[in-house]
């Protein structure tokens, strides 16, 4: 892979790299951080997912592609806790290795999970920033929740992780809604990381930027997925981020998987005939 570029060149002395726990821990067998089995949740005739079922480990990066309406947003949001879905079962390993279900938990730790544990990145960055909050504010909102109070220490680490996504220190104090599509998009990925999360869940992070702000996001991305040892799952059309970002891929059709596996295998040799359809096109572009 090659070696990060610009400011993620620089040592995080506030990121912790999980690399040794997960080389000790590697002897063993690993256990999965997340498992869905059998899931479903349909809304109307072929609109939703029907009987999904993976595993998601420590570190992996999941990608999950298809077109739009194929379902896959739907499931982000069922397996991230944002939609009960009507049959099936979560099993998440929270932070203490204990494996629970996610819909048998309070409501309340659902979002306290969302506060900590997890994020969310959405494809339309002010969906998951406060507007009227400054961009110190909004990284030190995640702060707050798992039990930080001082003012001080808050501002500086926020400032720290403003710097870590390429957003000039100077503009701590800003509105996000001053903000650049891409810069509110990196913002939106300091709230989420500051908490050092388990699990990072995406929805199309590069939709809607220009080809230029895009390519430097996915570097961004890239270098923070491996250097905090994240266990990702992203939702997208875009098969050159799926390749780019992505260990693993579920490929989705009309709310079925109808193809998965490590992405090299599915995208080098696709062996349903949709997804050789999906490639195809790629190439024809």
């Amino acid at each position: 892979m090659p070696a990060a570029t610009g400011s993620s060149q620089r040592t995080r002395s506030h990121i912790p790299n999980r690399g040794t726990c997960l080389m000790m821990s590697a002897q063993s067998t690993p256990q999965p951080l997340l498992s869905v089995e059998n899931l479903t949740h349909l809304y109307a005739p072929g609109k939703g997912f029907s009987d999904v079922s993976f595993q998601l480990y420590p570190g992996e990066v999941l990608g999950i592609v298809g077109e739009s309406g194929s379902g896959k947003t739907t499931l982000l949001k069922a397996i991230s806790a944002r939609l009960a879905p009507q049959q099936g079962q979560i099993i998440y390993r929270t932070g203490t290795q204990q494996p629970v279900d996610l819909y048998e938990m309070a409501e309340s730790q659902r979002r306290r999970l969302l506060r900590t544990e997890w994020g969310v990145v959405h494809q339309h960055p002010l969906d998951g920033l406060r507007p009227q909050v400054s961009a110190g504010g909004n990284i030190g909102e995640r702060l707050m929740a798992t039990g930080q109070r001082h003012y001080g220490e808050i501002r500086q680490l926020a400032g720290r992780w403003l710097e870590d996504v390429e957003i000039p220190l100077s503009r701590l104090d800003d509105l996000p809604t001053t903000f650049s599509g891409g810069m509110q998009q990196r913002l939106q990925i300091a709230r989420n990381l500051v908490t050092h999360p388990k699990l990072v869940f995406m929805d199309e992070p590069t939709g809607g930027l220009d080809v230029s702000v895009q390519a430097r996001l996915l570097d961004l991305l890239r270098n923070l997925v491996v250097e905090m040892q994240l266990a990702v799952v992203i939702v997208t059309h875009d098969l050159g981020v799926a390749r780019l970002l992505a260990n693993r891929l579920l490929v989705m059709k009309e709310g079925q998987v109808i193809e998965s596996g490590l992405t090299d295998r599915v995208l080098d040799d696709p062996h349903h005939p949709y997804t050789q359809l999906l490639v195809s096109s790629v190439l024809q572009n």
